[in-house]
């Protein structure tokens, strides 16, 4: 048992564990893939989600929710990711939930978000790479805002029932003010939603955004200061994509040691020889130093202490780079079948790749520290 997690947060664990391993394995994603599923998750499985609570665990219990932390979010999201489990949680009960706290907004959204009924997509990278720049406009129109521009990589995007947009709305195109967080229900005239398949079989889409027409209403806290809950959203993100990832990167693991104590060559099982278990060995010990990282940045912004944004780049770089190492050391020690669509460890390897690039990759994080030191 994990001497980080207390009693509770070992009950949720086991929970989590038992849940999702039974609802949604790597053959229920197997499953959606092969019938070309349009939505590209399971709103009946999105709604055993809240009937479990776990929709709710970022919700203060003012609001009907458990108010749980992120190193919480953290454990179901790790399962998600030991599974392959298609879903809205990482988008809509962690980051999309810590980006409407506080506002007017919230009282609209969580309940549904609660209940397992809303789906949230973010609408926030516009380029390649998590560039840190905003340029679809917003401008005043009557009592409210036009939208006029772009994004992309909007996980759920195609079929979210609310859209959480960065818009400009005053300065230039990588000014860090002037931003502020729309939200946009689903059905907006004027918003057209191209999708696109991912290399894990999940799905994402283009939004294109002309002349959406908002009321005031639909600003997420104030005009000109949606840094703030924009780097709420970011935080929280990024955060939650690294448990997944160490979930991942783990079940990928596991699914290779268990392989190296059952394959044999020579009349023995290839576990035995010292090469590969020193490469288990180092695998081990890189995935067990990124636990860290993200239990660190957990930690930090469940205290929201200053230093939470530096602890979140680390943890996202390092559970990048351990979970690339692990899916790379599974298929190669696999062999050739490792590559086949028959075995499940290649699906691992493409789920990594996405969750790496997703809210900025390992090369982005290590840059953002480098310029935070004065680099």
């Amino acid at each position: 048992m994990p001497l980080y997690l207390n009693d509770e947060q070992t009950m949720l664990r086991d929970t989590a564990r038992d849940f999702v391993a039974e609802r949604a394995p790597v053959s229920h994603m197997r499953k959606l893939r092969d019938d070309k599923d349009a939505a590209g998750f399971s709103r009946d499985l999105w709604k055993s989600f809240a009937e479990m609570g776990f929709t709710g665990i970022l919700i203060g219990e003012d609001a009907g929710g458990l108010g749980l932390g992120h190193v919480d979010a953290g454990i179901v999201l790790e399962e998600i990711g030991r599974n392959l489990s298609p879903s809205p949680f990482l988008a809509t009960a962690v980051a999309a939930v810590e980006a409407l706290k506080g506002s007017a907004q919230a009282n609209r959204w969580y309940p549904g978000i609660l209940a397992g009924e809303t789906v949230a997509a973010l609408a926030i990278d516009e380029s390649a790479k998590h560039r840190d720049s905003v340029a679809l406009k917003a401008e005043r129109s009557g009592n409210g805002f036009r939208l006029s521009g772009r994004k992309q990589f909007v996980t759920h995007g195609h079929v979210a029932d609310l859209i959480i947009v960065a818009a400009r709305t005053a300065g230039s195109t990588d000014d860090a003010n002037g931003i502020t967080l729309f939200a946009v229900e689903k059905g907006a005239a004027g918003l057209t939603a191209e999708a696109e398949r991912l290399a894990d079989s999940s799905i994402a889409a283009r939004l294109e955004f002309d002349n959406v027409e908002l009321t005031a209403d639909a600003v997420i806290g104030e005009v000109d200061a949606g840094r703030d809950p924009l780097s709420r959203l970011l935080a929280a993100g990024r955060t939650g994509a690294s448990a997944e990832l160490l979930g991942v990167g783990g079940g990928a693991m596991d699914m290779t040691v268990s392989y190296l104590k059952e394959r044999k060559q020579f009349g023995v099982t290839i576990g035995s020889f010292q090469a590969l278990q020193h490469r288990a060995a180092h695998l081990y010990s890189e995935m067990e130093v990124a636990r860290a990282a993200v239990l660190k940045a957990q930690q930090l912004l469940d205290a929201t202490d200053d230093k939470a944004d530096a602890a979140v780049s680390v943890a996202k770089a390092m559970t990048a780079l351990a979970t690339t190492l692990s899916v790379q050391e599974g298929v190669q020690m696999h062999g050739g079948i490792g590559m086949t669509d028959e075995y499940d460890i290649g699906f691992y390897m493409k789920r990594a790749r996405v969750l790496a690039e997703m809210f900025g990759d390992a090369n982005f994080h290590a840059d953002k520290l480098a310029r935070a030191a004065g680099y």
